[in-house]
């Protein structure tokens, strides 16, 4: 099993950093408690080279390959592919996502019209000094749900400004450890084969959505290569045993949100 983390704090000892840190020696383990082989690694996106997006649309009209920037995105983004689960972590500033954290997501826009993380699952962690971390949990919640990610849990760390480790170890240390186990549990037992209500409703958007693009568009070309553009035959990014009432309720309400939406 390999697992990547990601982290967004510019502070490489501060709240966020040490909580990651305590999540990868729980995530080791939990894995050796169920006799998991697990490699980690963990990426600290402040000292990426990933500049701004420009706004170009290469990445969308001609492929990411095609991105002017030249940076260190694309070898970020083959890591995600790579791992079969994500820990995305960071702190709240001013409410959401701090710059660093929303600059990474801009950057992956694309993959929103092209998503390449089906039945990958991720766990979304986050830091705050003392307001409610549920907007910019939302924030990355939202992108990896378009991303094609399956969802563990999402859990936020009242830290304050800085808060020493052995408090945060004190204070904390359950609820990092309760996300650790559930994200190796997840992964283990495959449950990103079976999607959620929420995950199938927003299959259902994009495909709606993306049946109306131009037939020479590559986001076009990349959901009908994949059958999933085929609303009779496929109702996921790919098989799967979720309830059918679930999927068709999920179906019909995405369908609903897709004519509201254009």
């Amino acid at each position: 099993m390999r697992i990547l983390i990601l982290q967004s704090s510019a502070r490489l000892e501060g709240n966020t950093a040490r909580v990651v840190r305590m999540a990868e020696a729980d995530l080791r383990t939990e894995a050796g408690n169920a006799g998991i082989a697990l490699e980690t690694e963990t990426l600290d996106l402040a000292q990426l080279d990933i500049h701004p997006c420009k706004g170009c649309r290469s990445c969308f009209d001609r492929g990411e390959s095609t991105c002017p920037m030249n940076d260190e995105l694309l070898s970020v983004k083959e890591k995600m592919k790579a791992a079969d689960g994500l820990i995305l972590a960071g702190p709240v500033s001013v409410n959401d996502v701090n710059g660093i954290m929303k600059n990474w997501i801009d950057r992956l826009a694309h993959v929103c019209h092209r998503p390449e993380f089906a039945g990958k699952t991720a766990m979304l962690l986050a830091t705050t000094g003392s307001t409610p971390a549920r907007h910019a949990l939302r924030t990355m919640q939202v992108a990896l749900w378009t991303w094609g990610y399956r969802i563990a849990g999402q859990v936020w760390f009242a830290t304050g400004a800085t808060m020493p480790a052995g408090e945060i170890q004190q204070r904390h240390a359950e609820g990092i450890g309760r996300a650790a186990r559930k994200l190796i549990q997840d992964i283990r037992d495959r449950r990103a084969a079976k999607p959620s209500f929420l995950s199938l409703l927003v299959f259902r958007i994009q495909q709606v959505g993306w049946r109306k693009a131009k037939p020479g568009s590559i986001d076009f070309a990349y959901w009908n290569d994949r059958g999933w553009l085929d609303t009779r035959r496929c109702s996921y990014f790919f098989p799967h045993n979720s309830n059918p009432l679930k999927v068709a309720a999920a179906r019909l309400v995405g369908s609903i949100a897709a004519a509201v939406a254009t």
